[in-house]
């Protein structure tokens, strides 16, 4: 039973990321950050998949590369 409630508090305490438009929900994607020589993961809120947004991104981009610069650049997505 502990080990339940243990996921719950660790699954309610994720932050939720919003479209800053539509305020509706979005994907957490992760993006790398170098941080004294290393790179190190920072999540920050996914593109808005909500075709009325005015920052709406296709769900099916092709991407040749795995980059976040590279995807952001195609769909000209950008996050604070």
């Amino acid at each position: 039973m502990a080990m339940s409630s243990d996921n719950e508090r660790r699954a309610a305490s994720r932050p939720r990321y919003v479209c800053r438009s539509c305020e509706q929900p979005v994907d957490a994607v992760m993006e790398r950050h170098k941080t004294m020589g290393v790179f190190v993961p920072v999540w920050v809120a996914g593109p808005c998949h909500n075709q009325r947004c005015e920052h709406y991104v296709p769900e099916l981009v092709t991407v040749t590369s795995v980059r976040g610069a590279t995807w952001q650049h195609l769909t000209g997505w950008k996050h604070d």
